[in-house]
């Protein structure tokens, strides 16, 4: 039990790091909330007129997810095997309360990103060959549609084929409930999106509109 506990408040304190958020504070002096969609993801910030703070906050918000696994990963690890007799099913319970956390930061009165970024960075970790795919699924749809938030969903979507696809052995139920439940609250924080793709307003990567991703 303290190595979950140890590893979970390390995922979520790790993943509720608001990566866009200090960095347009920091170098352009701006809330990006006030910005755009007021998201604080990497689209936004990039859309806000900073490619540059894009790149950083999309390699932040990845990597801090990586990052939460691979310390969940080695705590199981080091612990006995009574105390973590899964250790594939600590990471996918970490990798779900990093996503978690981006998405309800507690530093910013739990609104944040859309997870899409840092649930790259768990997927990566716990899962490369199933991330790859994802990726892929992303930069197809994108380069087809130019909708960023399509390419997302979608790629989010591919997650419940590849995720047990390329999962190491038997899965527990837990273990499924925790890899599920990514895709599932990323494309659920996309629905706003998902109304303006039906409604034909959402806006493509690169054009400039009134409502942003």
């Amino acid at each position: 039990m303290p190595t979950y506990v140890t590893a979970l408040s390390i995922a979520y304190l790790l993943g509720s790091i608001p990566s866009g958020y200090l960095l347009v504070r920091t170098f352009r002096k701006e809330d990006i909330r006030a910005v755009g969609s007021g998201n604080i993801g990497a689209t936004n910030v990039a859309r806000s007129g900073s490619n540059g703070l894009g790149i950083a906050t999309l390699l932040l918000d990845l990597g801090k997810g990586y990052a939460a696994v691979a310390i969940a990963h080695y705590l199981a690890l080091h612990c006995t095997r009574s105390c973590c007799s899964s250790p594939f099913q600590l990471m996918a319970i970490a990798a779900a309360v990093a996503v978690a956390a981006h998405i309800y930061p507690i530093w910013l009165g739990f609104k944040g990103g859309k997870g899409v970024a840092t649930a790259f960075g768990v997927f990566l970790a716990l899962e490369p060959y199933a991330a790859l795919s994802l990726l892929g699924v992303f930069i197809v749809v994108f380069a087809i549609t130019r909708f960023v938030s399509l390419a997302s969903i979608l790629g989010a979507a591919a997650f419940f084929y590849f995720g047990p696809h390329f999962a190491p052995g038997h899965l527990s139920h837990v273990t499924l409930a925790a890899l599920f439940f990514i895709p599932a609250l990323v494309i659920a924080k996309h629905h706003q999106n998902i109304r303006r793709l039906l409604s034909g307003t959402e806006p493509q990567f690169g054009k400039s509109k009134k409502v942003t991703v």
